[in-house]
């Protein structure tokens, strides 16, 4: 082998043939500054080689970094980790002791908080004067206080959360136990057990939502006798109503004699512009959702079929309920059949004699229960109608938190309408105490807008605490004998006065 290179180099730092070329006798040089070099040179010039990449490397890797440059390693080495600790407990006075295994674990949160890692005091930079003593001591104290203070309130947040937890599992086996009982006993002996007590203490608790349905469906009825054929065919007569008023066609403005195209293009808009607002925060019954077109179905099938009704702004909110329960077809029975019971058609229909009649039999109550509450109402002339339209309209489910709203269709499914004014009178007895410092304008927009997170326990309590018994009468003899009255006085000789 032969190394070519000429003879100046011999005393230059060549990149790798220096320690070579010292090695070479003179005599072996060759003609025009070739040198031949044997193969075991040539072999101990490649490790020497690679030993000095290596030590330079090395030499590289020996500095350490600062913030505003190269140091030496001697002055930021990496220190083991038991050799900080040792010194950070140094500086903190504290004895050095080697680390429990047991202190690791979580027991009884004995930890230091997540809180306060970024509070572990430390000693002033080199470049500023150091803390007097009695301010470093001070800052200890003050450090001390902040981890005591964040462990109780990690404390109390855990302690919340274990009693959410187990409140939960009590409340699923609770409802699982329920479900067994529904499907097992009840569901099957429907026409004997349904108005035993241990069922209307079950239904006072709440239906299973797995069994709501079902049970809604049993307890509304179907005195209509409308079955899922006759819902075909509404729904199929609303949607050639729907096409052709989309066409501008005519063949619907034949149908049902006596209501104008124009009411009924009215009602169909309505319905449009009411699927939109109902129930917007679950983003499931508006254009596009999973049950925007079931709920049109619903409304639409229904104009068809009480075209003397048509539809009425918060009926979407009770058909939503429904759906949410029932498929399509019972949806419709169920709230065909619920619009058809007497209080409901005096609102839908908008009968205002029977609307008086019902605010009159509710303030009849409402005095006997909350005399206080109800004199205060009196004064600032707040009358029924300002609230409970809308709560009789839409059956609490615009007004209340939706599970809380099924719990309360839950027993008027099972009371009936004297339940919808009880439970306006729980709620007012909730609040009485809030309302009685409330002005006209502010009891009226406080009884429009309920507050999201109504007590579940606390507000079925203060219905429960109703009395519906005025002088001996319950509400069917108050509301019958408050009819009889009207009509009375419509003849211009009252003759009932109680």
């Amino acid at each position: 082998m032969v190394l070519l290179g000429t003879a100046a180099w011999a005393g230059q730092e060549c990149s790798w043939g220096r320690r070579a070329l010292l090695w070479l006798p003179q005599s072996q040089a060759l003609p025009g500054g070739v040198m031949a070099v044997s193969p075991a040179l040539l072999l101990m010039d490649r490790n020497s080689l690679a030993r000095k990449q290596n030590a330079r490397l090395d030499k590289q890797s020996d500095l350490g970094w600062k913030l505003f440059g190269k140091v030496p390693l001697g002055e930021n080495a990496q220190k083991d980790a038991k050799k900080l600790q040792k010194e950070y407990e140094d500086k903190a006075g504290r004895p050095s002791k080697p680390p429990s295994p047991k202190q690791n674990v979580r027991k009884n949160l004995d930890f230091e908080p997540l809180s306060t890692t970024a509070l572990i005091l430390e000693d002033r930079p080199a470049n500023l004067p150091a803390k007097p003593a009695e301010e470093a001591q001070k800052h200890r104290q003050q450090y001390e206080e902040m981890v005591v203070q964040a462990k109780k309130r990690e404390l109390k947040e855990a302690q919340r959360r274990k009693k959410q937890l187990e409140e939960r599992c009590r409340l699923e086996e609770s409802i699982g136990n329920a479900v067994l009982t529904w499907n097992n006993e009840i569901l099957p002996n429907w026409e004997t057990m349904w108005c035993s007590r241990k069922v209307r203490d079950l239904w006072w608790q709440g239906i299973p939502p797995s069994v709501r349905g079902k049970v809604w469906s049993l307890a509304i009825g179907n005195e209509l006798n409308i079955t899922h054929e006759l819902f075909d065919i509404c729904l199929a007569r609303a949607k050639e109503r729907w096409r052709s008023f989309s066409t501008g066609g005519s063949e619907a403005e034949t149908e049902d004699a006596g209501f104008s195209a124009a009411d009924r293009e009215a009602s169909l808009e309505l319905i449009k512009l009411d699927i939109s607002r109902t129930f917007p925060s679950l983003c499931i019954f508006q254009q596009g959702g999973p049950y925007h077109d079931m709920l049109h179905s619903v409304l639409g099938a229904y104009t068809c079929y009480r075209p003397d009704v048509g539809y009425v702004q918060g009926m979407s909110f009770i058909a939503a309920v429904l759906i949410l329960n029932l498929d399509t077809a019972d949806a419709f029975i169920a709230f065909s059949n619920l619009l058809n019971k007497p209080c409901q058609m005096a609102f839908f229909r908008v009968d205002h004699g029977l609307m008086l009649t019902y605010f009159a039999a509710f303030e009849v109550f409402f005095e006997e229960n909350l005399p206080k509450l109800f004199a205060h109402f009196k004064k600032n002339n707040l009358t029924p109608d300002i609230y409970l339209i809308d709560w009789i309209f839409t059956l609490y489910s615009k007004s209340l938190p939706l599970d809380l709203a099924c719990r309360v269709w839950d027993v008027f499914c099972r009371d009936g309408e004297e339940f919808l004014f009880r439970t306006a009178l729980g709620l007012l007895r909730l609040f009485q105490d809030v309302l009685t410092r409330m002005d006209f304008i502010h009891v009226a927009q406080f009884l429009t807008r309920l507050p999201e997170d109504l007590p579940a326990e606390e507000f079925f309590a203060s219905i429960a605490s109703i009395q519906m018994q005025s002088r001996n009468k319950k509400w069917a003899q108050v509301l019958t004998a408050l009819q009889k009255d009207s009509r009375e006085m419509e003849k211009g000789s009252p003759s009932l006065r109680h």
